[in-house]
């Protein structure tokens, strides 16, 4: 059985857990819509949202985060490269690879959002795995450090939707 999630076209939704430095878990939802275009290119839309939870000073939900992926993976290929526009992070490259099971990423910001906060000016990278359960169902973990250190896990199901 092969990958389904990101290999072919579809709309997922995820579900789970959102873990930052010195804090209690939140939930997370979202949707993820995968599209291929001709020559072999690849966008992914994501839209996270954290329903019911409130930032530190307690007077807001937290803002939502979108990514927007643009990549290639030739036919055949195991191995692939992305651009991504994190509206928190700013601008991020990455690659990934395809395994039996498993579809691992990896990216690093080239361009922050914003320079002032000392946040953004570290070394700013992440990672995600997605185990695949069944043809329509991914485990997901990711993680965003800040130079050597974890700020931010993710661990969330991601269910395929029908079209």
């Amino acid at each position: 059985m092969g990958h389904s999630f990101l290999l072919e076209p579809g709309r997922w939704t995820l579900q789970g857990s959102w873990l930052e430095r010195n804090a209690m878990p939140i939930n997370v939802k979202g949707m993820t819509l995968v599209a291929w275009h001709r020559d072999n290119w690849f966008t992914m839309a994501t839209k996270l949202i954290f329903p019911g939870s409130e930032m530190s000073s307690g007077t807001r939900d937290r803002p939502e985060i979108a990514l927007q992926y643009k990549g290639r993976l030739d036919d055949g290929e195991r191995h692939y490269s992305f651009l991504l526009q994190h509206n928190q992070l700013g601008q991020i490259e990455g690659e990934g690879w395809i395994g039996p099971e498993t579809i691992v990423q990896r990216y690093w910001v080239i361009g922050t959002k914003d320079t002032s906060q000392a946040e953004n000016r570290q070394r700013r990278s992440g990672f995600e795995t997605l185990q695949r359960l069944d043809r329509d169902t991914y485990l997901l973990t990711s993680g965003i450090l800040s130079g050597h250190f974890l700020s931010s896990t993710m661990e969330a199901k991601l269910e395929r939707q029908a079209m």
